[in-house]
């Protein structure tokens, strides 16, 4: 949240495939170069997660075989699971001699040798992982719930179960997890697969069952309360698999942000797409996240931010998150961005390309020369422009493929789009058998979005599914958000750059001069906040501090007519409204009585002062707001928006987590619904908006080097003057933690 002034608004870069499997990675050792500024990680190690899915040795804790007990339907599960990945299963039971025909051991301390992983079927792991930090054993998983998703005590038991964990070198996964893990995977389909992530499981079932729909699923990580392993360790892992095309995750709460930005970043450089859903976008559904998971959901636009950042795709249903995470799994890189969109009817054509154009598709209007030759086989009276429409009769011969090969051949076409809003065989049977036939033949994409409610047509179940090709989606909604997600990712992931790489890595000279105006707790008077700023150097106006009227005619003299002049003390945040602020002054009179009104309201008012400053009167320009502040999730984050009073009003805000650079603060600004005021309108003049994201950048860097003593900071206005003018800090309020 920025100042209150102006109210509130709202690697180590090892491969998983470099360890040796059955290594634990060495802890990294984050030297200077490995720390930006503030001290934060710039790589994160990525686990060794292959003896978590691939064990040589299993151990389950609390076997069981009993009829009846919860326990022996999980142990039939593991052993099951155990057999598929080759696993050597070792129950473990003192009260039990065999489990379903294995000799039972009676603790962790009789297992004849070392574990890979332990699954923990007790109700209290913390003795049991004490054993198997032990026994050396690598991983283990906690399915017992009652921890932080209970409330107070719950969050102590793990917060002990955490630290025991940390003691013991082993990893965990849990509590409150299930045995999603453990599930049987087709391994009949082939082809690029999705990854999962879940933090509910039951959230998972969805996606899981796209393997119905012949898509490839590879791993599925349900991380529960996140007490150690968390859903960054996961997309670490996940994004370095060659097999992983896609990785699609439901997130309620992340355990750390500046975790999340690292396994994003390294999922970003190899080109491997994220989709997620996040919960807590509204206050009932953060409350609701927290009660369930433990976690804090942190502020949704910083979340939403670094996802931006980042390149993750953010989806809200799991229909979306399916629709899209299977395109982007399957599809290759495009090698245009033009989407045209082919039918049997006009206005099916005619909705498609509504919806497609709103969502900031681009639908090339085909050359000439191509619709041309789309009429070979079209009659002349429909529209072959983009969208394509047949008519209907040339899908039921030989034109129908013609007129698909037609329109994959032209340069400017990447996506074809064919939505079939309903069976009518056999037209659309020799339709849909065309594009699969087509599709097979081509490296660009083809989509068909199949609407007919009931699905068990031959042309959907079999054709369109059994094709390795044809994305097949059953909405207009969901075709559109996969199709612009893949488009996107492929041109974020093609300019990709580091932000950790360009991070600093020492602190700057402005360091030396901030810290000392900095006080433990305490607000900073606006004078004491521009000379923050002058630290950094941004630009404040001209102007003086002073103690009597005298003081203030010498200063405006200095200053130079017309002036502002307002109150500054450290506690003094809302000095419009308390009349605290006179603008507009032109003579010696007008600033010696100011003077008078100014000190008597603060008097009246028991409003403590440092002095009235006399400002120098700027006016011509574009009034922003540019703030810093903390998120107890990702650490320092930077915010601009439209300043003035339109920032209480409007609330049209843009924020970033740093590290980031010039391109990325150039992205803030384009967010902004007022964004046209800064190119000029009605006459007005272009503002200078390089010296914004000059400020901007500025501001990160105070953010990050400043960030273990600075909770917030807010410059409104900040007036960004015409083009090659500059910007000046008119009024600034600090914040010291």
């Amino acid at each position: 949240m920025l100042g209150s002034t102006h109210g509130s608004l709202s690697t180590d870069p090892r491969s998983a495939r470099a360890v040796a499997c059955g290594e634990r990675p060495a802890p990294t050792v984050h030297g200077a170069a490995d720390l930006d500024v503030s001290g934060r990680p710039l790589y994160a190690p990525v686990p060794d997660l292959d003896r978590f899915f691939h064990p040589e040795t299993m151990a389950v804790i609390g076997a069981s075989d009993a009829e009846g007990k919860p326990n022996t339907g999980i142990t039939r599960q593991l052993m099951a699971w155990a057999e598929r990945v080759g696993a050597r299963l070792l129950p473990v039971n003192p009260g039990r001699e065999t489990v379903f025909g294995l000799p039972c051991h009676g603790s962790v301390a009789q297992l004849p040798q070392p574990l890979d992983l332990a699954v923990l079927l007790v109700a209290d792991p913390l003795p049991v992982v004490e054993q198997l930090a032990e026994a050396k054993a690598k991983f283990a998983v906690a399915f017992a719930s009652g921890f932080a998703e209970t409330g107070a005590a719950g969050a102590a038991a793990q917060q002990r179960l955490a630290e025991a964990v940390t003691r013991s070198g082993l990893r965990l996964l849990g509590p409150n997890t299930n045995l999603n893990a453990f599930e049987r995977f087709r391994d009949d389909l082939e082809g690029p697969a999705i990854a999962l992530i879940t933090q509910s499981g039951h959230q998972g079932r969805p996606v899981f069952a796209l393997q119905e729909l012949g898509i490839r699923l590879s791993h599925w990580a349900p991380t529960g309360n996140e007490s150690d392993l968390e859903a960054a360790d996961f997309i670490s892992y996940f994004a370095e698999q060659a097999e992983v095309g896609a990785i699609a995750a439901y997130v309620e709460g992340l355990k750390d942000g500046r975790s999340f930005m690292l396994a994003a970043d390294r999922a970003a450089r190899n080109k491997v797409p994220i989709v997620a859903i996040k919960v807590g976008r509204t206050e009932t559904g953060a409350r609701t996240a927290a009660s369930h998971t433990g976690k804090l959901t942190g502020s949704d636009a910083v979340t939403d931010a670094a996802f931006k950042q980042f390149g993750v795709i953010r989806v809200n249903g799991l229909d979306e998150l399916q629709d899209t995470a299977q395109l982007l799994a399957r599809a290759k890189p495009p090698s245009a961005e033009g989407v045209v969109v082919y039918s049997i009817s006009g206005g099916t054509g005619a909705h498609f390309s509504d919806l497609a154009s709103a969502a900031g598709l681009p639908l090339p209007v085909l050359s000439e020369h191509k619709q041309s030759e789309l009429h070979q086989w079209i009659p002349e009276y429909l529209n072959v422009a983009n969208p394509v429409d047949n008519g209907g009769h040339p899908v039921g011969d030989w034109r129908g493929r013609k007129i698909i090969d037609a329109i994959l051949a032209d340069p400017a076409v990447g996506v074809l789009v064919c939505p079939i809003t309903g069976p009518f065989p056999p037209m659309s049977d020799k339709l849909a058998q065309d594009l699969v036939d087509a599709a097979e033949r081509t490296d660009k994409l083809v989509c068909v979005v199949w609407g007919s409610p009931v699905g068990t047509e031959a042309a959907y179940r079999s054709t369109l599914l059994g094709s390795s090709k044809v994305v097949t989606f059953r909405t207009f909604g969901n075709c559109v958000t996969a199709i612009k997600a893949y488009l996107d990712h492929h041109r974020f992931v093609a300019d990709y750059r580091s932000p950790f790489a360009d991070a600093p890595r020492t602190l700057s000279p402005s360091v030396r001069k901030a810290r000392p105006l900095l006080c433990h707790g305490q607000q900073l008077s606006e004078h004491a906040a521009k000379q923050l700023l002058r630290a950094y150097g941004i630009r404040v106006p001209r102007e003086q501090l002073v103690n009597s009227a005298a003081g203030a005619v010498r200063a405006a003299g200095l200053v130079g007519y017309p002036i502002v002049m307002k109150a500054s003390g450290a506690q003094l945040s809302h000095k419009t409204e308390l009349g605290l602020v006179q603008v507009g002054l032109t003579s010696a009179s007008q600033v010696r009585d100011a003077y008078r009104e100014l000190t008597d309201i603060a008097r009246f008012g028991n409003i403590e002062l440092d002095g009235i400053l006399v400002c120098q009167m700027v006016e011509q320009g574009v009034e922003m707001v540019v703030g810093v502040s903390h998120d107890p999730l990702f650490g320092p984050t930077v915010t601009v928006g439209l300043g003035g009073v339109l920032v209480e009003v409007l609330r049209d805000t843009a924020v970033r987590v740093p590290p980031f650079g010039a391109e990325e603060a150039h992205a803030m600004l384009r967010e902004l619904r007022g964004y046209p005021l800064l190119d000029g309108v009605r006459g007005q003049p272009p503002a200078d908006t390089d010296a914004l994201v000059d400020v901007v950048l500025r501001l990160e860097r105070m953010a990050m080097e400043l960030d273990d003593s600075l909770a917030e900071l807010d410059i409104n206005p900040l007036m960004v003057l015409p083009r090659g003018q500059g910007a000046v800090a008119l009024d600034a309020l600090a914040v010291c933690r």
